[in-house]
């Protein structure tokens, strides 16, 4: 599968090792970036180039995630969901993870690099690429209610005000 990762400067170290645990699972990585340690970056370039990458490969019938963090993963979850397509989740345990993608069909996941130690973020991250959509039919028709809010601003048969 291919992975987009994106983070800024409280990231940075961790998506070097982020990149080589992955790739050491078979899977192919892009890093959106930083390319390198500026503390005073911005992550929201960053996190939206890996979205939009991520969208892109999706479209084109390419199996890709994303997977965006900062010091809490707020900010770079925000950005990611500013794309179109995009259903980034903000993950903090396992099962979060493992909802984000069985219940919402997440396409990235966000995570907080200050909020966990290093095992924990990789558990994380794994948990999520390795869990399947559902594919069950409620939760299939609540992210097409996303979907049709998203590019109409309105949900068919239900008030939007």
């Amino acid at each position: 599968m291919r992975i987009h990762i994106a983070t800024d400067h409280a990231g940075f170290e961790m998506s070097k090792r982020l990149v080589a645990h992955l790739t050491e699972r078979g899977h192919e990585c892009v890093d959106h970036g930083p390319v390198e340690y500026d503390a005073e970056d911005d992550y929201p370039a960053f996190c939206i180039n890996a979205a939009r990458a991520v969208v892109r490969d999706q479209r084109d019938g390419v199996e890709a995630l994303g997977v965006v963090f900062g010091g809490s993963g707020n900010g770079e979850q925000m950005a990611a969901n500013k794309v179109e397509g995009v259903r980034a989740a903000l993950a903090w345990s396992l099962r979060t993870a493992e909802l984000a993608r069985e219940h919402n069909d997440a396409n990235v996941v966000a995570v907080g690099a200050r909020q966990h130690e290093e095992e924990e973020m990789l558990e994380i991250i794994d948990a999520f690429i390795a869990t399947p959509f559902s594919g069950a039919e409620r939760h299939a028709r609540r992210i097409a209610q996303l979907g049709e809010y998203e590019t109409t601003g309105g949900i068919a048969g239900h008030e939007i005000r």
